[in-house]
């Protein structure tokens, strides 16, 4: 059901979050010679226990597709007509199938990030297009659950360059958030527009009072939105939200590892962006990211491969 082909995330610049602050890198020059040993050597085990997932999850991809053709062949009934006891039986494994495949792709996605390399391949492209593409992959899954998925294309959106794979998983990761805590009956929106993104300089001048740039005249970003009428999140969360693997308290039976949002914060920073979170309790809630029209030359590479 993901947007995102495996090869769109092949790697190439460190995996630091865009929102890591420089007092880290300050820390890191001030460690003591045993304090760097041993950071090293968790290091290393970090990155080998992340490469055994990886190919772990690797190797479970070509099985578990083998059993989904088959389940296809079945349903599609060329080796025989089935009863309605045996169409609900292989309804129920494709469904798992597919969910299964997701969780695969995650962890393939979690490792290549966390491993850090991210390359971003931009390429120039119809906002409203790859947005369509991915309602339509996920159609069929609200309709399963009884929800309503609206999206109304915006003609004030103009093309530019962007990596249409890694902005469609992100907006699928955010529908199946949506997905998952919208209860039947609900309606979830998905939305984009230009947007004039004011952002802070890296260092400001001692002595400056002043440090909001000049107004800006024209749109510099694309803001996408995906607005549910879910239960809301506490405002407490919202910053932990992002977190690798965290789940919200009382959610430990919903189906997912806690990986959707931390990927996709990582895909966002990655391209450039930032997203966060509009909620309260009871209130539904509005996942929003921005996209820069004119990304950093420097964490992008246009049309590499690795």
């Amino acid at each position: 059901m993901a947007a995102t082909p495996d090869k769109s995330l092949t790697l190439s610049s460190p995996a630091i979050d865009s929102d890591e602050s420089p007092a880290v890198a300050v820390a890191a020059a001030e460690r003591s010679p045993e304090t760097t040993q041993d950071y090293e050597l968790l290091r290393d085990r970090l990155l080998r226990t992340t490469n055994a997932l990886a190919s772990a999850a690797h190797d479970l991809k070509t099985p578990l597709a083998i059993l989904n053709g088959y389940v296809e062949v079945l349903q599609s009934e060329k080796l025989g007509p089935l009863n309605a006891r045996q169409r609900e039986v292989l309804g129920d494994m494709s469904a798992s199938g597919l969910r299964l495949q997701r969780f695969i792709q995650d962890f393939l996605t979690f490792s290549l990030l966390e491993t850090g390399e991210l390359r971003i391949q931009l390429e120039m492209g119809d906002m409203n297009a790859c947005l369509s593409e991915v309602c339509r992959l996920w159609s069929g899954r609200f309709q399963e659950r009884g929800l309503a998925l609206y999206f109304l294309a915006n003609e004030k959106l103009t093309q530019f360059a962007f990596d249409g794979p890694k902005l469609q998983r992100v907006v699928s990761n955010l529908l199946e958030n949506a997905s998952k805590f919208t209860p039947t009956g609900g309606s979830v929106w998905l939305h984009a527009e230009p947007y004039m993104w004011e952002r802070r300089a890296v260092a400001t001048p001692v002595g400056t009072k002043e440090r909001r740039r000049q107004p800006l005249n024209t749109p510099n970003a694309v803001k996408v939105s995906v607005s549910d009428t879910g239960p809301g999140i506490p405002a407490e969360y919202h910053v932990e939200i992002f977190d690798d693997f965290f789940r919200l308290p009382g959610s430990e039976a919903s189906e997912g590892m806690g990986m959707g949002l931390g990927i996709a914060r990582r895909l966002v920073n990655g391209m450039g962006g930032k997203i966060w979170v509009e909620s309260e309790s009871g209130a539904g809630c509005k996942f929003s990211f921005l996209i820069p029209l004119k990304p950093n030359p420097s964490s992008a590479s246009r049309g590499k491969t690795k």
